[in-house]
């Protein structure tokens, strides 16, 4: 049986490279998400206030349940996070 070869854990999950762009992009802003708030002073209501969102999204976001978290969402929570997000298109190859 021939071994199949990935160049990220997405694209073997994920069934079409649109599905595989899009979860990667959410899971590196998640990611940036989850070292912020942890860096953050507070408890996670307090967090999660000063984020605009429930103590039970939070966690969610910080379990890494990116299933719950549509790209607009992430987005949206950098943002409020004081975080930039970069988009960068290129051709693929």
């Amino acid at each position: 049986m021939p071994v199949k070869k990935f160049n990220s854990v997405w694209d073997a999950l994920e069934k079409t490279r649109g599905a595989a762009a899009n979860m990667k992009v959410r899971a590196e802003i998640m990611i940036a998400l989850q070292e912020r708030v942890q860096h953050q002073t507070g408890t996670q209501g307090e967090k999660a206030e000063q984020l605009g969102i429930t103590q039970p999204r939070l966690n969610d976001l910080l379990r890494g349940r990116i299933d719950r978290f549509s790209l607009d969402a992430l987005v949206n929570l950098a943002s409020l996070a004081g975080l930039r997000v970069d988009l960068r298109v290129r051709r693929a190859a």
